[in-house]
């Protein structure tokens, strides 16, 4: 922005990365949530500006779903990308797999239960584990801080209901927790309540919100991010405004 302003006030579009809120609901399809909870962070070694940075999972399936996770987190097999058969690869460069590892690091130093990986996989590269923090509390950096990187942030929130299609206090507790970050590019729930859905969709401060699905872009719809994330669109018919001038002809005859 700085760099347009100064040359000649050039117009400028800024599609900026996120901390994600993915919220799963007890009423969902946990074998699907945690299939997709899995894409959203283990997708591309989490090298993904759209990246599920954080899990929120209602307390009453919370163990289960980890449970699960980490099941399906030992079945990935690490290896070379180029191999069809390999479901995790090494990270772009040096320099980010050690800032991994020192994320890591914090993670445990501030409480958070490190429940399986965080180290560097022990062969030749830039490979790091597929990794799952538990017990992720609101002030901690694991917490607030993109890590870029294949690493699952899970935090537990109180048991809610609908009640005739109204939220409880629970369900605007965790939206209030989801929204407390200065990112807003996307955004995740699944639940089987489609009222649950419209109403937790509509409330989320995000450019995109998912639900019961994740990673599932189209380039017919807008893309772009609300707060620290950006502002603008890519794609869809939105885009267009990005490459257009406006120009308005008045005259008399």
């Amino acid at each position: 922005m700085k760099s347009c302003a100064l040359s000649n006030v050039k117009k400028v579009s800024l599609e900026l990365g996120g901390k994600s809120p993915l919220i799963i609901f007890a009423d969902c399809d946990l074998s699907k949530a945690v299939q997709m909870g899995m894409s959203s962070v283990f997708f591309n070694k989490g090298e993904n500006c759209i990246a599920a940075g954080r899990l929120f999972v209602e307390d009453s399936i919370h163990d289960q779903f980890v449970q699960k996770v980490v099941e399906e987190v030992r079945k990935m097999k690490i290896g070379n990308p180029l191999d069809r058969d390999t479901n995790h690869g090494p990270q772009n460069h040096q320099a980010h797999l050690q800032k991994l590892v020192e994320y890591c690091q914090c993670g445990v130093e501030e409480g958070a239960t490190l429940v399986c990986g965080g180290s560097q996989v022990a062969r030749p590269g830039f490979f790091f584990e597929p990794t799952v923090f538990t017990d992720v509390e609101d002030h901690m950096f694991i917490a607030k801080e993109e890590s870029f990187g294949p690493i699952m942030i899970i935090s537990r929130f109180a048991d809610g209901e609908f009640f005739l299609g109204f939220p409880c206090s629970d369900v605007d507790t965790v939206l209030s927790r989801a929204n407390a970050t200065e990112f807003g590019l996307a955004s995740g729930i699944f639940t089987r309540d489609i009222n649950k859905a419209l109403y937790v969709s509509d409330k989320l401060e995000a450019g995109t919100v998912f639900v019961n699905t994740y990673n599932k872009t189209d380039v017919a719809a807008p893309f772009g991010g609300f707060k620290q994330s950006g502002f603008g669109k890519d794609l869809g018919e939105a885009a267009l405004n990005e490459y257009l001038r406006v120009k308005t002809v008045t005259f008399e005859y």
